[in-house]
């Protein structure tokens, strides 16, 4: 009795259960144990990960100028890796120098402003709920006690939000000085990546089985193929939205193009949603600056845009390398937004196209062997 239970697969799975369990609790007791290096892990992560993403945008560039001959030599990677790192801050510069101060410019003007936008637009919405109860039809709905009821919630949520930002300022200098941190080793960890990690495969590849060697290493080179064309695609794609944005904007006359046009680059980073969360801000300033007809024009200037990157830029510089169901996205975003918000909406695709490869590879290792 006692070595058919031991035999058991019952008995087998139920002290698996319970040593997971039991370890877990154990962990649960000793937390104090794990925080300092949830500390650490949190503090590396931001500038591990903004490195990395510059790291897939710049090292094509770096293989390039690699491969350079200077009669019969190349240049090295060490001073390849210095010509991008000058090139790059000088786009900096030259972006701190003439962009940053017009969008900073048209950023203050229009936080001025927003508070004779909001008195106008309530204006409009009371003049127009006014109209509808003048009706012989909406006479018995009281629209006037709707729009009094939604600008006292309006004063009380601006009450709120200023007295969150007044009790903020600690949360404030504490943002400022990571900020400054991130800005110092980004840098630093970037220039050795792109100096020194054409050297990780090789390293990796020393410390595993013979017999799993080749498989794992182009396991590797799919995931990081698959990583490298979806950021510098989408690098590509921001970049195309947001200046033709902008300079759709000017042409239709939109207040702040250039503030809006990067908001719409920035968001096209979440796909799918990003547009139309881009659009927003735009749609808000038209309408209280220019009318009906200009919010039509935003529209028009938006569809045009997502048009042209939907059919050109997107194919060609993205194609269907992460081969993902648009229902599929669109699942993926709501999920993560839901759990980690607006970061866990930008790496959700990423991710899961990068376990999708793994899971992809090792179902076809299965079935050859």
């Amino acid at each position: 009795m006692l070595e058919r239970l031991k035999k058991s697969p019952l008995m087998f799975w139920s002290l698996e259960i319970l040593i997971v369990v039991a370890i877990i609790w154990i962990c649960t007791k000793i937390s104090f144990v794990f925080s300092p290096i949830a500390i650490f892990f949190s503090t590396v992560f931001i500038p591990i990960l903004l490195a990395g993403i510059l790291f897939y945008m710049l090292n094509p560039i770096v293989n390039l100028i690699t491969k350079v001959k200077f009669g019969k030599h190349r240049i090295g990677r060490t001073w390849a890796t210095t010509l991008v790192f000058l090139l790059l801050l000088g786009l900096v510069a030259l972006a701190a120098t003439v962009f940053i101060p017009k969008i900073l410019n048209q950023l203050v003007t229009l936080a001025n402003q927003i508070p004779d936008a909001a008195s106008q637009g309530q204006k409009m919405i009371d003049k127009l709920f006014k109209d509808m109860n003048s009706q012989q039809l909406l006479k018995q709905i009281d629209f006037t006690s709707l729009t009094d009821k939604l600008s006292a919630n309006v004063n009380k949520y601006a009450e709120t939000i200023f007295n969150s930002v007044t009790n903020g300022l600690g949360g404030f200098i504490s943002a400022a000085a990571n900020a400054v941190i991130i800005a110092v080793t980004v840098p630093v960890v970037l220039f050795y990546m792109l100096k020194d990690g054409y050297r990780l495969a090789p390293t990796i590849k020393n410390f595993l089985p013979e017999r799993h060697r080749e498989q794992t290493m182009e396991l590797l080179g799919k995931m990081s193929h698959t990583i490298s064309k979806y950021i510098s695609g989408q690098m590509i794609e921001c970049l195309f939205v947001g200046t033709f944005t902008a300079i759709g904007y000017v042409i239709i006359g939109t207040p702040y193009a250039l503030l809006l046009g990067v908001i719409a680059g920035v968001c096209n980073i979440i796909p799918y949603l990003g547009p139309y969360i881009g659009i927003a801000p735009a749609l808000i300033v038209s309408f209280s600056s220019g009318g009906v007809w200009l919010v039509v024009y935003n529209i028009i200037v938006v569809l045009i845009v997502q048009q042209i990157d939907g059919n050109l830029v997107y194919p060609n510089v993205i194609g269907k390398s992460l081969e993902i169901h648009p229902l599929t996205i669109i699942i993926i975003l709501l999920a993560a937004g839901n759990i980690a918000g607006l970061m866990g909406m930008i790496l959700a695709i990423p991710l899961y196209a990068v376990v999708k490869v793994v899971v992809v590879h090792m179902y076809n290792i299965y079935q050859l062997e």
